[in-house]
């Protein structure tokens, strides 16, 4: 064998030793696993608003937000619902849902609830207005132990909407009558200011002045049987 026979059979066996080094440090780079701090994935959740955050929920007037137009987008809304439950008297994976505003909670012919789910109707013998809006707010949280795993409609417009359709499907539940409007509360004055002119003070009642010789008013007249000056008592009446 030459010497430049060796040589290129020595060059051959090098480079490819170079090639596998190679591709493994790339594969090493590319495929590198790394630890992670916590197993699992994190999924985002959007926190509740806790002092200092946003103002708390205001009940809604019922009989002021049962309107068709909330019918309409509670069908709409009800698109969430349609993969558990059927919106007849049949049952899905959740009961039927037909008559269920006005229902007692749990009792649903022909579906198995929870035993949660049935507590929850000893103790609550209607399905109200304010009962499933806060169960839809939140299922589980507001019946621990519920089959319904849904995480619940967040917007308040979405439960009404819903609520107000699910009302519409032969609800035994009245509609009540709309909340009168409030008046406004008067601004109240501000630390030492006097009241306005011609307005008597809160608590009291106005005093009549008395015209004097001229039409000069003078100050009230005091009234008969007023206390008199110091160490003498007012006569008691008979006596």
């Amino acid at each position: 064998m030459s010497d430049l026979t060796f040589n290129k059979i020595a060059g051959g066996v090098l480079l490819t030793g170079l090639i596998i080094f190679g591709l493994r440090e790339a594969s090493d780079i590319v495929f590198a696993k790394h630890e992670l701090e916590k197993p699992g994935y994190e999924i985002a959740v959007a926190e509740e608003a806790g002092e200092g955050g946003a103002a708390a929920e205001v009940a809604p007037d019922w009989g002021s937000v049962l309107t068709p137009a909330n019918v309409t987008a509670g069908q709409a809304v009800s698109a969430k619902c349609a993969s558990c439950h059927n919106f007849t008297a049949e049952n899905h994976t959740g009961p039927g849902l037909f008559g269920v505003v006005g229902r007692k909670p749990g009792t649903h012919p022909g579906f198995a609830y929870s035993p949660a789910m049935v507590e929850y109707g000893n103790k609550n013998p209607v399905w109200d207005y304010d009962k499933l809006d806060t169960f839809l707010k939140a299922p589980g949280k507001d019946v621990s132990g519920t089959k319904m795993t849904f995480v619940g409609l967040k917007k308040q417009e979405d439960r009404i909407a819903i609520i107000a359709y699910l009302h519409s499907l032969g609800s035994s539940l009245p509609i009540p009558a709309p909340k009168p409007a409030g008046a406004a509360p008067a601004a109240p004055a501000a630390a030492g200011e006097a009241p306005a002119a011609g307005t008597a003070a809160a608590g009291s009642a106005p005093v009549p002045a008395a015209v004097g010789a001229g039409g000069a008013a003078t100050g009230p007249t005091p009234a008969p049987n007023a206390t008199k000056g110091s160490g003498e008592a007012a006569q008691r009446p008979g006596g």
